[in-house]
């Protein structure tokens, strides 16, 4: 039974259809040995939606994308207000369900989730608030589990994202359209709210970025084979200096992941 006053605020709800699909489509890859590790009996690996919105369309396209590696993959939608949860309970089927909650994720039967989605949900939070949040949610993974949390726009153009295991912060990514991109700096209007106060002289995500800009305007003269090309140059250029993962395959996504530690706040 979900508790009578979730932990955490309510979110603007905001949502559109295929919004976090950049989120997704490296949820999909990162996180692809551990879904198929998964036990595939009785029930298949869950994934919760925290903070699905007004609507439910990131949730059905979570399970959707999760499919693709794992038929068996659940996911469960949890908002903390009530009438969201009404909203969504049509589309729910089996794999897909919905209920209030917050940050406590009060799944049935204590069930711990393998990969909790946290899209757009801290921005609201003072930055103090993101370190107890985090390990609140880590601490409701199951063993070798993955949260992703972080920001986009309302359509999903740009996005940036930090995965945690139950241990803390790994990897922060950073993706775009990269069609119209101006500048790699263009992306820090969507930082997660542990790095966005951060964007100043004297932090390391603000060095990256510099530098990434950098890198970019070097590139410029392979915008003539398309801004795909010129993304990918910037990115080799990049990693000369900064400790990225992946490779030209995710970078050519539009894509590019760091560890943590490089960019971590000063004082974390």
């Amino acid at each position: 039974m979900s508790p009578a006053r979730p932990e955490g605020s309510a979110t603007r709800g905001t949502t559109h259809p295929n919004r976090l699909r950049r989120m997704d489509r490296w949820i999909a890859v990162a996180h692809a040995p551990a879904l198929r590790r998964a036990p595939r009996a009785p029930r298949g690996p869950l994934a919760v939606d925290l903070g699905f919105g007004a609507a439910p369309w990131t949730a059905v396209e979570l399970l959707a994308r999760l499919r693709r590696v794992r038929p068996d993959a659940r996911v469960t939608g949890v908002e903390i207000e009530q009438a969201r949860v009404e909203a969504a309970l049509p589309w729910a089927r089996p794999g897909l369900s919905f209920l209030r909650g917050g940050f406590e994720l009060p799944l049935p039967g204590g069930e711990r989730p393998l990969l909790i989605r946290a899209a757009n949900v801290l921005r609201q939070y003072p930055e103090e608030a993101v370190p107890a949040a985090w390990a609140r949610l880590c601490g409701r993974l199951a063993p070798g589990g993955l949260l992703v949390e972080g920001t986009c726009d309302e359509i999903g153009r740009r996005h940036v994202w930090v995965a945690l295991g139950p241990e803390g912060p790994r990897t922060v990514t950073f993706a775009a359209r990269l069609a119209g991109l101006l500048a790699p700096s263009e992306l820090a209007e969507r930082l997660p709210k542990a790095l966005i106060h951060r964007n100043v002289p004297g932090e390391a995500v603000h060095a990256f970025l510099r530098d990434f800009d950098r890198a970019w305007a070097a590139a410029a003269p392979y915008a003539a084979f398309g801004a795909r090309q010129r993304w990918v140059h910037a990115v080799r250029a990049l990693s000369c200096d900064w400790p990225l993962t992946g490779g030209p395959g995710r970078w050519r996504q539009g894509e590019v992941t760091l560890a943590w530690s490089a960019l971590a706040p000063r004082g974390w």
